[in-house]
C-alpha cells in the first residue's frame, strides 16, 4: 500500500454488531456494488464506470484487508472468550 499523500480531513467510525451486514449485488449488465450496511448508515463501494485493472486491484486488496480483519477479529474473540473451538456456524455469524 502506498503511502498518503494528502492528510485525512475527517474518518468516519462505523462499528459492527447484530444489525451490520454485507451484501453483495453482483449486476451482470453493470459494475457490481458491495454494501455494508450498518443498519443507520450504507456504505456503497463500487467502481467509477468500466472496470479497470485498478478496479480489480482495489478490489483484491480489499478481500485481502477484510480476511485479515475476520482473522483478527477471530483471534481476539478466541482470547476475551477461551472459545479455541468456534463452529463454523460461529464463524459465520
Amino acid at each position: 500500500m502506498t503511502r498518503r499523500r494528502t492528510p485525512r480531513t475527517s474518518v468516519i467510525r462505523l462499528t459492527t454488531g447484530r444489525t451490520a451486514r454485507t451484501l453483495l449485488h453482483p449486476y451482470g449488465h453493470r459494475e457490481p456494488v458491495l454494501a455494508l450496511d450498518f443498519g443507520a448508515a450504507c456504505v456503497l463501494v463500487t467502481t467509477a464506470g468500466p472496470v479497470t485493472a485498478d478496479d480489480l486491484t482495489f478490489a483484491r486488496q480489499l478481500a485481502h484487508e477484510a480476511a485479515r480483519y475476520a482473522r483478527s477479529v477471530e483471534r481476539t474473540y478466541r482470547a476475551l472468550t477461551g472459545d479455541h473451538e468456534m463452529t463454523q456456524q460461529g464463524r459465520a455469524a
